[in-house]
């Protein structure tokens, strides 16, 4: 009967460690491809998930996937060009939107508030420490 229950606990404990694997690997560096929207005015000095106020001229961005504080490349792929952005927000709530973007970087990567949504790629270029470590 122990040897039953050590088995059990064993296995619980290999799932448990599964699971957090597998949520870590959810949250690494890969090229992701998808939609980018753009943040509201309305939203500049509102707190972000770092607890930075946003600001609509810096380079923060939000992301679902990516760990905080990833510095990553954003290109829109209809007109090539690119920012660099630090992902310090979450979201983008719609489905199949990868990333928010700051009316600055919009305008940068050629995202126009018209246009709304563009198709881009985001590449991570750097981790922040604490999610490098561990892997």
């Amino acid at each position: 009967m122990r040897s039953a229950h050590f088995t059990g606990l064993l296995t619980l404990l290999v799932l448990a460690t599964g699971a957090q694997a597998h949520e870590a690997t959810h949250r690494t560096a890969h090229k992701q491809i998808g939609k980018a929207s753009i943040y509201s005015h309305r939203f500049q000095g509102r707190h972000m998930s770092d607890g930075q106020r946003f600001n609509v001229h810096s380079s923060a961005a939000a992301s679902k996937t990516l760990p905080l504080g990833t510095e990553a490349r954003v290109t829109n792929l209809k007109t090539g060009k690119s920012a660099a952005v630090t992902i310090k927000d979450r979201g983008p709530v719609p489905r199949g939107r990868i990333v928010d973007l700051t009316p600055h970087t919009a305008t940068q990567i050629g995202l126009t508030r018209k246009e709304g949504i563009a198709p881009v790629s985001v590449v991570p270029t750097s981790l922040p420490q604490e999610s490098a470590a561990g892997h």
